[in-house]
Protein backbone atom coordinates (compact mmCIF):
# COMPACT_ATOMS: atom_id res chain seq x y z
CA UNK A 1 0.00 0.00 0.00
CA UNK A 2 1.42 3.41 -1.20
CA UNK A 3 2.30 6.21 2.09
CA UNK A 4 0.02 8.79 2.42
CA UNK A 5 2.89 11.65 2.00
CA UNK A 6 1.23 14.63 2.53
CA UNK A 7 0.46 13.07 5.36
CA UNK A 8 4.26 13.14 6.18
CA UNK A 9 4.32 16.84 5.20
CA UNK A 10 1.28 17.41 7.51
CA UNK A 11 3.84 16.38 10.28
CA UNK A 12 7.00 18.31 9.39
CA UNK A 13 4.20 21.35 9.43
CA UNK A 14 3.20 20.59 13.03
CA UNK A 15 6.81 20.66 13.75
CA UNK A 16 6.67 24.20 12.39
CA UNK A 17 3.95 25.06 14.76
CA UNK A 18 6.13 23.74 17.94
CA UNK A 19 8.91 26.25 17.02
CA UNK A 20 6.55 29.22 16.45
CA UNK A 21 6.88 29.17 12.85
CA UNK A 22 4.67 29.22 9.91
CA UNK A 23 3.23 25.66 9.38
CA UNK A 24 4.12 24.34 6.13
CA UNK A 25 5.80 21.12 6.03
CA UNK A 26 7.62 19.54 2.44
CA UNK A 27 8.88 16.10 1.79
CA UNK A 28 10.85 15.22 -1.85
CA UNK A 29 10.15 11.19 -2.77
CA UNK A 30 12.45 9.46 -4.75
CA UNK A 31 11.25 5.78 -6.01
CA UNK A 32 8.24 6.11 -3.49
CA UNK A 33 10.89 6.63 -0.48
CA UNK A 34 10.82 9.78 1.32
CA UNK A 35 14.28 11.53 1.12
CA UNK A 36 14.09 14.84 2.28
CA UNK A 37 11.57 16.21 4.56
CA UNK A 38 11.46 20.23 6.00
CA UNK A 39 9.25 22.49 7.72
CA UNK A 40 9.30 26.09 8.01
CA UNK A 41 12.19 27.86 9.76
CA UNK A 42 12.35 31.86 8.64
CA UNK A 43 11.87 32.87 12.35
CA UNK A 44 13.92 30.45 14.18
CA UNK A 45 17.32 31.09 11.89
CA UNK A 46 16.17 34.76 10.77
CA UNK A 47 16.50 33.50 7.02
CA UNK A 48 14.11 34.82 4.33
CA UNK A 49 15.24 31.65 2.42
CA UNK A 50 14.04 29.07 5.21
CA UNK A 51 10.99 28.07 3.16
CA UNK A 52 10.12 24.15 3.66
CA UNK A 53 10.44 23.67 0.44
CA UNK A 54 14.15 25.39 0.04
CA UNK A 55 15.31 23.48 2.65
CA UNK A 56 13.73 20.19 1.53
CA UNK A 57 15.71 20.78 -1.82
CA UNK A 58 18.70 21.24 -0.12
CA UNK A 59 18.36 18.30 1.72
CA UNK A 60 17.67 16.12 -1.36
CA UNK A 61 20.01 17.61 -3.32
CA UNK A 62 22.80 16.61 -0.79
CA UNK A 63 21.46 12.98 -0.52
CA UNK A 64 21.47 12.52 -4.43
CA UNK A 65 24.59 14.71 -4.57
CA UNK A 66 23.19 16.00 -7.47
CA UNK A 67 21.34 19.51 -8.09
CA UNK A 68 19.09 17.72 -10.48
CA UNK A 69 16.04 15.93 -8.80
CA UNK A 70 15.23 14.57 -11.90
CA UNK A 71 12.34 11.68 -10.71
CA UNK A 72 11.72 12.97 -7.32
CA UNK A 73 8.39 14.14 -6.42
CA UNK A 74 7.60 16.98 -3.60
CA UNK A 75 4.47 17.08 -1.30
CA UNK A 76 3.99 20.56 0.45
CA UNK A 77 1.25 21.26 2.26
CA UNK A 78 1.01 24.82 1.23
CA UNK A 79 1.29 26.17 -2.15
CA UNK A 80 4.69 27.70 -2.87
CA UNK A 81 5.70 31.36 -3.42
CA UNK A 82 7.48 32.66 -6.06
CA UNK A 83 10.65 31.73 -4.59
CA UNK A 84 9.99 28.22 -3.74
CA UNK A 85 8.47 27.37 -7.32
CA UNK A 86 11.89 28.54 -8.81
CA UNK A 87 13.39 26.14 -6.95
CA UNK A 88 11.34 23.46 -7.67
CA UNK A 89 11.25 24.16 -11.12
CA UNK A 90 15.47 24.82 -11.43
CA UNK A 91 15.91 21.62 -9.73
CA UNK A 92 13.66 19.74 -12.24
CA UNK A 93 11.59 18.47 -9.60
CA UNK A 94 9.39 16.14 -11.64
CA UNK A 95 5.51 16.07 -9.24
CA UNK A 96 4.66 18.86 -7.32
CA UNK A 97 1.89 17.80 -5.18
CA UNK A 98 0.04 20.71 -2.96
CA UNK A 99 -2.46 20.60 0.02
CA UNK A 100 -3.91 23.51 0.01
CA UNK A 101 -3.83 27.26 -2.28
CA UNK A 102 -2.02 30.46 -1.00
CA UNK A 103 -4.34 33.34 -2.02
CA UNK A 104 -1.70 36.25 -1.20
CA UNK A 105 1.76 34.19 -2.64
CA UNK A 106 0.79 31.01 -4.65
CA UNK A 107 3.13 30.98 -7.41
CA UNK A 108 1.23 27.93 -9.03
CA UNK A 109 -2.10 29.00 -10.39
CA UNK A 110 -3.65 31.23 -7.13
CA UNK A 111 -1.87 34.53 -7.71
CA UNK A 112 0.27 33.69 -10.86
CA UNK A 113 1.21 30.14 -12.36
CA UNK A 114 4.86 29.84 -12.98
CA UNK A 115 5.03 25.56 -13.66
CA UNK A 116 2.34 26.48 -16.18
CA UNK A 117 4.63 29.06 -18.29
CA UNK A 118 5.65 27.78 -21.22
CA UNK A 119 9.11 29.86 -21.66
CA UNK A 120 10.94 28.10 -19.07
CA UNK A 121 12.74 24.77 -19.94
CA UNK A 122 11.48 22.27 -17.31
CA UNK A 123 7.68 21.57 -16.43
CA UNK A 124 6.43 20.58 -13.42
CA UNK A 125 3.83 18.48 -13.09
CA UNK A 126 1.32 20.18 -10.40
CA UNK A 127 -1.17 18.57 -9.25
CA UNK A 128 -3.69 19.78 -6.17
CA UNK A 129 -5.02 17.12 -3.48
CA UNK A 130 -6.79 19.95 -1.57
CA UNK A 131 -6.34 17.97 2.10
CA UNK A 132 -8.98 19.96 4.35
CA UNK A 133 -6.41 19.29 7.31
CA UNK A 134 -3.55 21.43 5.12
CA UNK A 135 -6.10 24.60 4.99
CA UNK A 136 -6.74 24.18 8.92
CA UNK A 137 -3.34 23.83 10.17
CA UNK A 138 -2.80 27.53 8.84
CA UNK A 139 -5.93 29.27 9.56
CA UNK A 140 -5.79 27.97 13.06
CA UNK A 141 -2.29 29.08 13.24
CA UNK A 142 -2.86 32.25 12.23
CA UNK A 143 -6.62 32.71 14.37
CA UNK A 144 -3.95 31.79 17.51
CA UNK A 145 -1.47 34.70 16.46
CA UNK A 146 -4.34 36.69 16.34
CA UNK A 147 -5.57 35.86 19.63
CA UNK A 148 -9.20 35.02 17.69
CA UNK A 149 -8.61 31.50 19.30
CA UNK A 150 -7.07 29.47 22.53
Amino acid sequence: MKENFMNVALEEAKKAILLDEVPVGAIIVKDNKVIARAHNLRENLNDSTAHAEIIAIREACRVLNSWRLAGCDMYVTLEPCIMCTGAIIQSRIRNLYIGTFDPRGGACGTVIDLPGNDAFNHRVNVIWEYEEECGDILSEFFQCKRGLKR
